[in-house]
């Protein structure tokens, strides 16, 4: 209103001295130099929020979120100030200002934080960390000014009486102070949101409501954690096993599935995976059959896509037939290892290269595990070393192509001995002598190396065999390996 008012009174007067015979050039130049400077101030100082209306309008409820039920019980119990404030105010509980949402990338904080606005029907209002960084003092706090001034300018032109700020990354901007960074905007920045939390009043309208999301809550500055600010932690993990079953529901609601495809097997499967990385899977799944032509979505899409996401597109790498051969060998190493440690364990077997890896061998977990006994850890080290084992038994030597293989062993041997699992006993193993340390590890390793050649032994001629078959076809279903397995065994018997 201001700038319209200068101009109308800056063409005025250009008007007025020409009229009295002046050279208004130089007048002219100085005006549009002086708007242009206004314009470009004010869209630095200013929050770009038109996101912010696009997300306003764009529904997302908790119940299109799968696989986070606690952490959705525990937000909505946090949201219901916002909805029943004559209840909670009866009560004398204090209204939130904050709720910071913590856990890996792809589990939906983002979601939640949209879904958030739904429920209590507020106006939602995002930014990111980085948004509020600049080389420029003082402008990022300035951006925090403006965004908690957007969101109750949102709130009343559209009659609501909250509204939701949602700041994802927070980790950015609220890092712990005085950590030697030698950057003022990063201080003034945080000192700016955590005066605006402070002056938030819980009992005006509109309520604002600042909900933000990172994945390092371990590197956010104490200040910001305090009650009165961010009020509650709320964990976003990645989901269970009935968690991906429910999200992988939610994703292929709108997708045509074969009658035999079972989205159990698919969840037991994809144990580990973020609901970011269960979306991915579903939508490759679709493109692999979009590029067969296929009208339905078979087990097998899902099953390749599952390996997709999990180690990229296959490779162009066309490794030499000696390599190839190989490569079969040492998989189907881990592959016997694997079945003889837990049976039913081995979902896939395939030598097409993908990512860095020019073979592998996905595994099943039996359920969703947290804690892990000594014979299940060195289980584990069995499967690691099976595939250099498998290698040295068929050609007498081995390979570059076990090195991750050796370093996972070595990592599970060295949690055998802090979790005082080892011949040590229980012991500190980070004030342990070196010495000692390195030499339990090397006899956990070759003991558990030893129990690897016993166990392949009986599986040798068959292992030459059956890696040339999987050279020729490339991958084996888990059901088929456990079949040839089953009449190893048998012939062993019989001998």
């Amino acid at each position: 209103m201001i700038r319209e008012a200068g101009i109308g009174i800056s063409i005025a007067a250009a008007v007025f001295f020409a009229y009295q015979g002046y050279n208004i050039l130089p007048f002219l130049l100085l005006i549009t130099l002086i708007f242009a400077v206004s314009v470009l101030v004010e869209k630095r100082g200013t929050v770009s929020t038109g996101h912010a209306e696009i997300a306003a309008s764009h529904k997302v409820e908790f119940d299109n979120i799968g696989g986070q039920e606690a952490a959705k019980r525990e937000l909505m119990e946090a949201l219901d100030f916002l909805r029943y404030r004559d209840k909670i105010k009866k009560l004398g509980i204090r209204p939130l200002k904050g709720i910071l949402l913590t856990g890996p990338p792809g589990t939906g904080k983002t979601l939640m934080a949209k879904a958030a606005a739904t429920y209590t029907d507020s106006v939602f209002v995002s930014a990111s960390g980085s948004e509020f960084v600049e080389m420029y003092v003082g402008v990022g706090a300035s951006r925090v000014r403006e965004l908690f001034k957007k969101a109750r300018t949102l709130a009343k032109k559209e009659g609501k009486d909250s509204a939701i700020i949602f700041i994802d990354e927070i980790d950015v901007v609220g890092g712990k102070r005085g950590g030697g960074q030698g950057h003022q905007e990063f201080d003034q920045t945080l000192n700016q949101l955590l005066t605006e939390m402070d002056g938030m009043q819980t009992t005006s309208n509109p309520l604002v409501l600042v909900v933000a999301a990172t994945n390092r809550v371990d590197m956010l500055d104490p200040a910001l954690l305090r009650p009165g600010r961010f009020d509650r932690q709320i964990k976003v993990d990645l989901p269970d096993k009935e968690g991906r079953l429910h999200i992988l529901k939610i994703q292929t609601a709108n997708k045509p599935l074969a009658e035999d495809v079972d989205l159990s097997a698919i969840a037991k499967e994809t144990y580990g995976f973020s609901g970011a990385q269960l979306e991915s899977l579903t939508n490759e799944a679709a493109i692999l059959a979009l590029r067969e032509d296929a009208s339905k979505i078979e087990t097998r899409h899902l099953r390749e896509a599952v390996d997709k996401v999990l180690l990229g597109e296959k490779t162009g790498k066309r490794p030499s037939a000696e390599e190839l051969i190989r490569v079969s060998v040492h998989e189907l190493g881990h592959a016997i290892a694997s079945e003889s440690v837990r049976p039913g364990s081995v979902a896939h077997i395939t030598i097409a290269p993908r990512g860095n890896a020019l073979g592998f061998v996905r595994q099943v977990p039996q359920h969703d595990s947290y804690l892990y006994t000594k014979d299940q850890l060195e289980g584990q080290m069995k499967v690691a070393l099976a595939g250099a084992v498998a290698e040295e038994l068929i050609f007498g030597n081995r390979s570059t192509g076990a090195s991750n293989d050796f370093m996972q062993a070595s990592n599970l041997a060295r949690t055998l001995v802090s979790c005082g699992l080892s011949n040590l006993g229980i012991v500190d193993a980070d004030n342990l002598q070196q010495k000692v340390l390195d030499e339990e590890i090397r006899r956990i390793l070759a003991d558990i190396e030893k129990q690897t050649f016993e166990l392949l032994q009986p599986y040798i001629k068959g292992i030459d065999e059956l890696s040339r078959t999987l050279v020729e076809e490339e991958s084996m279903s888990g059901e088929r390996f456990r079949e040839w397995m089953k009449q190893q065994r048998n012939q062993s018997v019989v001998v």
